[in-house]
C-alpha cells in the first residue's frame, strides 16, 4: 500500500505505540489528536486510509467522520473506525456515520492491516 496513513487518536500513548508499529510496517502514518485536525489534514495531505478513534475531544469521530462523507474534496479516502466499543449496534453506528469498516480496541495489529489494505484497494 503507498501514500499515507492518517491515525486519529487523542490519547498519546496509544498513538505513539500505534505509528511506531504502523512505520515498523513500512506504512507511512501522521497523526491529529482530534476530529477537526482529521478533517484539516485529510484535505491539506489527502491520505490514502484514516484510522479514526471515535470517543475525541473537540469533534469527536462520528461527527468528522460524517462531516468528511459531506465534503466532495475528502468523501473519497477510507475511514476505518478505532473504538473500544464492541457491539453490533457500535460497529453499525460506525458504519453509519461514513466508516468504511471498524476495528476493536486493543486493536489486532494483523487484523488491521488486512483491513488497511482492503479498504485502500477498493478505492
Amino acid at each position: 500500500m503507498s501514500g499515507k496513513i492518517l491515525l486519529v487518536e487523542d490519547n498519546e500513548l496509544n498513538r505513539d505505540m500505534l505509528m511506531r508499529r504502523l512505520n515498523r510496517a513500512g506504512l507511512d502514518v501522521i497523526t491529529a489528536g482530534d476530529g477537526e485536525q482529521a478533517l484539516e489534514l485529510m484535505r491539506s495531505a489527502q491520505p490514502a486510509v484514516v484510522l479514526m478513534d471515535m470517543n475525541l475531544p473537540v469533534m469527536d469521530g462520528w461527527t468528522a467522520c460524517r462531516h468528511a462523507r459531506e465534503d466532495t474534496l475528502i468523501s473519497h479516502i477510507p475511514i476505518i473506525a478505532l473504538t473500544a466499543h464492541a457491539s453490533d449496534a457500535d460497529r453499525l453506528s460506525a458504519l453509519e456515520a461514513g466508516c468504511d469498516d471498524y476495528a476493536t480496541k486493543p486493536v489486532d495489529f494483523p487484523g488491521l492491516l488486512i483491513k488497511i489494505e482492503k479498504v485502500s484497494e477498493s478505492h
